[in-house]
């Protein structure tokens, strides 16, 4: 996007986020990003037409107060796994530019993305497990079992 060395002074403060799962409303991407700064506004965007209308479109923009508010957002946010899908953080400004190359075989995640997790809704188990994070869940659970069998011989297997 050439923008002819003319840049909106709205859009260094405005963040593009991408990649949400569709369980994650308006409401909880504002409490995923308010820590960074005052967020002045959100634009959450929905299908208006077709078989999907009213359907979140897996996007949003949000803008903070100040540049360095929505850089340390970027920063920090860009690539941290929301519902198991790491979000795309970007200055809006940036967006068209590195949208262009449609190649995502090469992008990978920063390490603390693939340890971070976010799930929102009320119960833990709203943000779906891969297979391996279920076997992780049952050996550890397991594991606890065995420990509290050991600590306590009196208790009786079922």
């Amino acid at each position: 996007m050439d923008t002819g060395g003319w840049v909106d002074e709205k859009s260094e403060n405005r963040l593009y986020v991408g990649n949400l799962d569709l369980r994650i409303n308006e409401a909880a991407l504002i409490k995923m990003f308010s820590p960074y700064g005052k967020i002045i506004s959100e634009d959450f965007l929905w299908h208006t037409r077709g078989p999907k209308k009213g359907e979140p479109r897996g996007y949003a923009f949000i803008q903070f107060s100040r540049k360095e508010e929505a850089e340390l957002a970027k920063e920090k946010m860009h690539g941290r796994l929301a519902c198991g899908r790491p979000l795309v953080v970007r200055l809006a400004s940036e967006k068209h530019r590195e949208d262009s190359s449609h190649d995502h075989s090469k992008r990978s995640l920063p390490e603390e993305a693939k340890r971070t997790r976010f799930v929102t809704g009320t119960s833990s188990t709203s943000g779906q497990m891969s297979r391996n994070e279920k076997v992780a869940a049952i050996k550890n659970k397991l594991k606890a079992l065995e420990e509290d069998e050991k600590q306590d011989p009196k208790k009786q297997k079922r």
